[in-house]
C-alpha cells in the first residue's frame, strides 16, 4: 500500500475527530461561524463538480441556494415540516431546477454560459418579490422554529461529510470518468461513447442539490430567515471565488475554500487602518488577488507541487 492510500484514512479520521470536538471548543457566536464554513463547504463541493470536472462555468449558484432555502422555509412555515426533512426535499427540487437549466445551457459554453448564469443569478431573487404573497416579499419568510448554534454545526457538518463521501463516489466512477472527459475534449468524449447532453445536464443537476442542501442551511443559519437579498449575486460571486481558491477539479482542497470564504469577511472587517465600514471589502479584494497571482490553481494545485516534490527527492518511492 502507497503512503498516499495510507495516510488517506488516517487523515480523514483526525479531521472527523476534530470536528467532533471542536464546538464544545467554541462560544456559540464560533460555533456560528464555524457552521457557515460547512454551509460554504457544500455550496462550493457542488460547483467543483460542476465547473472543475465537466468545465461549464456557472455564475449563478445563488439562485440554486435560492431556491433551496425559499423550500425549506415554505415546508416549515407553511405545512410545518421536520427542518431535517425539508433538505432532502430541497436537494431533489434544485437537482430537477438545475436539469431544467442544463438542457437549455447545453447550447451555450464559455462566457455565453457564465453569462445565462449570471442572469439566473439576479433573475431568482426577485422571484420572492414579484410572488410576495407567497413568498413574503422584501420582508421574507421565517421557519417555525429556530435553531441552536450546536444544532446548526452539527448538520452543516454532517451534510458536509456526507456530500463528500457522495461527491469521491460519484466521481471515482464511471460518471466521474464521463465528466472528466466532457471537460477535456467534447469531442474526443463524444468520439468515445460519451453522451454529452445526458452528462453535461446531469452535472447541473447534482451541482444544483448540492446548492439546495446549502441553500437550506443557510437559511437555518440567517436564524430561519428566507429574505431575497441574502441572495444576491454577491453570493453567487463568493461561490465561485471559493471553489476557485480551493482549486477547480479536486476534492481535497474544497474545506480550505469554505474557510476563507467563511473566516475572510470576519477577519477583514477589523482591519484598522481602513475601517471597519469599508476595511471588509478592501481587504477581501485584496486578498483574492493575492492568491489568485501566488497559487493559480488554488490550494489543491499547491498539494499537487508539493507531493510532486516529494515524489522527486532522492530515496522516495
Amino acid at each position: 500500500m502507497s503512503m498516499r492510500r495510507a495516510g488517506a484514512p488516517a487523515v480523514a479520521a483526525a479531521v472527523a475527530a476534530l470536528l467532533c470536538v471542536l464546538p464544545f471548543l467554541l462560544d456559540g457566536y464560533h460555533q456560528g461561524i464555524a457552521s457557515a464554513v460547512g454551509i460554504y463547504f457544500v455550496a462550493i463541493l457542488g460547483l467543483n463538480i460542476l465547473t472543475g470536472y465537466t468545465g461549464q462555468i456557472s455564475i449563478g449558484h445563488g439562485a440554486f441556494m435560492a431556491i433551496g432555502g425559499y423550500t425549506t422555509v415554505i415546508l416549515s412555515h407553511d405545512h410545518h415540516t421536520n427542518l431535517i426533512a425539508t433538505l432532502p426535499a430541497a436537494a431533489a427540487l434544485t437537482f430537477v431546477c438545475g436539469v431544467a437549466v442544463g438542457i437549455p445551457a447545453l447550447r451555450l459554453s464559455g462566457v455565453y454560459l457564465a453569462l445565462a448564469t449570471f442572469a439566473l443569478a439576479v433573475s431568482v431573487p426577485q422571484l420572492p418579490l414579484k410572488f410576495s404573497k407567497f413568498l413574503g416579499g422584501s420582508n421574507g419568510l421565517q421557519t417555525d422554529h429556530t435553531v441552536s448554534h450546536l444544532w446548526l454545526y452539527a448538520v452543516s457538518w454532517a451534510c458536509a461529510a456526507l456530500g463528500f463521501v457522495l461527491g469521491w463516489l460519484l466521481l471515482r466512477g464511471r460518471i466521474g470518468r464521463a465528466f472528466r472527459a466532457v471537460r477535456d475534449s467534447e469531442l474526443a468524449a463524444a468520439s468515445s461513447g460519451v453522451s454529452l447532453p445526458i452528462y453535461k445536464t446531469l452535472a447541473f443537476g447534482v451541482s444544483a442539490a448540492y446548492a439546495g442542501v446549502a441553500g437550506s442551511l443557510f437559511v437555518l443559519w440567517t436564524n430561519g430567515f428566507a429574505q431575497p437579498n441574502e441572495f444576491e449575486i454577491l453570493l453567487s460571486l463568493k461561490i465561485l471565488i471559493g471553489a476557485a481558491v480551493a482549486g477547480l477539479g479536486s476534492l481535497w482542497g474544497v474545506a480550505v475554500g469554505a474557510i476563507f470564504i467563511g473566516l475572510l469577511p470576519q477577519l477583514s472587517a477589523s482591519v484598522p487602518l481602513i475601517g471597519p465600514a469599508h476595511g471588509q471589502d478592501v481587504v477581501f479584494g485584496f486578498v483574492v488577488i493575492l492568491i489568485m497571482l501566488v497559487l493559480p490553481n488554488g490550494f489543491a494545485g499547491l498539494l499537487w507541487r508539493v507531493r510532486a516534490a516529494i515524489k522527486t527527492r532522492p530515496g522516495t518511492s
